[in-house]
C-alpha cells in the first residue's frame, strides 16, 4: 500500500496535470484491500492528481467478497461502479474454469449489489468446452433477470502455462472449439440487440447511457496511468509497463525508483494503434481522421478496406468503415489487413 502510495507522488507529472476521468481499481482482486486501504489510496489519488468531482471510480470485486458491509463502505469511500466477475452461472463451469465462487454466490452477489449500486457490469464467459448453446442462453438470460445494464462476454482463451492448458495437452480436458466459439458469439450479439444493448466494442454490451467511460477512453487512444506492478501507461507518445516482481516494484519504489520499461511509438505505430482499437468500436474507423491526424488519404485506406466491403465484412457508413456482425469475428485479421 505504502508504494502505491509513493508511486502516485512519483508519477504525479506523467499526465501533464490532464484532469483524470476515470479510476479503475482492477488487476487481481482489488475487493480483497481493507476498506481503510481503498479509502487512503482514493484519497492520495485525489491529493495528487487532478480528478474530476463526476469521476467513474470503479473497482473490480469478486462475487464471494461481495457483502452487504462491503457494498456499503465502497460506496461510502467513493466507489460508484463494480465490475462484477461471475463468468457462469453454472456449478459444473465455475469448478471447470477453478473459479472459487459457486453458482448461488454469483447470484446472490447480484442481489446484494443491486440494493446500492445501479451502475456495474459483469464478466461471462463462453466456448467453453461444455457450453452448449442452451446453457449460454439461460446465463445471458440470467443476467437480462436481473436487469444488469452492462455486460463484458468473453470467448474462453487458454494461456500456456496455466493448469487448464496442461490439462488439455494431457488430454484430460477436451479443447476449446473455434467454431463453436463463433456460433455462441453470433447468438450473442442477437440476443443483446433484441434485448436493447447497444454492442459499442467488440466484447462489451450495455444499456443506453451505461458505457464503461474508463474502457472506452482506451478504444479512444486516451491517455492513462498505471500503478501497482504490471500496470500499463500512456501518455500519448510513450507506452510504458511496471516490473511484475512485486519484491523488485517495492524495493525500487522505496528508492524513489519507478521500475518500469518503456517504448516510444513511431508514427506508423499510432496510425496502426488507431485501426485497430477504433474498429472494435460501434463507430468504427474514421476516414476523416485518417485523413486529418495520419495523412491517409481516403483512396489509401479505402483500397485497403476493399476485399473486406466486397465480402461483407465491413461497411462504409458515415465516412467510417465499420466491422459488420460477421467481421466482428475476424475483428484482429481485418485489423492487421488494414495496417500501414
Amino acid at each position: 500500500m505504502a508504494a502505491l502510495m509513493k508511486e502516485a507522488e512519483l508519477q504525479q507529472h506523467y499526465l501533464d496535470n490532464e484532469t483524470a476521468e476515470t479510476i479503475y481499481f482492477g488487476g487481481g482482486t482489488p475487493s480483497l484491500l481493507q476498506m481503510d486501504d481503498l479509502r487512503l489510496l482514493i484519497k492520495e489519488v485525489v491529493s495528487v492528481f487532478t480528478v474530476s468531482g463526476k469521476a467513474e471510480i470503479t473497482l473490480e470485486a469478486n462475487p464471494d467478497d461481495i457483502t452487504e458491509e462491503n457494498l456499503i463502505g465502497w460506496k461510502e469511500i467513493g466507489i460508484n461502479r463494480l465490475s462484477i466477475g461471475i463468468q457462469s452461472f453454472f456449478e459444473e463451469d465455475l469448478k471447470w474454469m477453478n473459479r472459487a465462487h459457486k453458482a448461488q454466490q454469483a447470484a446472490g452477489s447480484l442481489e446484494l449489489a443491486l440494493r446500492c449500486f445501479d451502475n456495474f457490469t459483469i464478466d461471462l464467459i463462453y466456448g467453453t468446452p461444455q457450453m452448449t448453446n442452451e446453457k449460454w442462453k439461460q446465463n445471458v438470460e440470467t443476467a437480462f433477470s436481473y436487469g444488469i445494464p452492462h455486460l463484458s462476454c468473453y470467448a474462453l482463451t487458454v494461456e500456456s502455462k496455466t493448469p487448464l492448458y496442461k490439462m488439455i495437452r494431457e488430454q484430460k480436458s477436451e479443447d476449446v472449439n473455434p467454431d463453436k466459439q463463433s456460433e455462441q458469439f453470433l447468438l450473442l450479439m442477437q440476443w443483446m440487440e433484441d434485448a436493447g444493448y447497444e454492442h459499442y466494442e467488440i466484447s462489451n454490451f450495455a444499456k443506453p447511457g451505461c458505457r464503461s467511460r474508463h474502457n472506452s477512453s482506451y478504444w479512444q487512444g486516451k491517455n492513462y496511468l498505471g500503478l501497482g506492478p504490471s500496470a500499463h501507461s500512456f501518455n500519448g507518445n510513450e507506452r510504458k509497463w511496471n516490473v511484475p516482481n512485486n519484491k523488485i516494484y517495492i524495493e525500487s519504489i522505496s528508492k524513489g525508483i519507478i521500475p518500469a520499461e518503456s517504448e516510444t511509438l513511431t508514427d506508423v505505430q499510432k496510425l496502426n494503434e488507431y485501426i485497430m482499437t477504433s474498429l472494435r468500436t460501434i463507430e468504427g474507423i474514421s476516414i476523416e481522421k485518417l485523413n486529418s491526424t495520419f495523412s491517409i488519404t481516403p483512396q489509401e485506406i479505402l483500397g485497403k478496406a476493399g476485399r473486406y466491403t466486397e465480402s461483407g465484412l465491413l461497411k462504409q457508413e458515415n465516412n467510417s468503415l465499420i466491422l459488420t456482425r460477421e467481421g466482428k469475428l475476424l475483428a484482429d485479421g481485418i485489423a492487421a489487413g488494414l495496417f500501414f
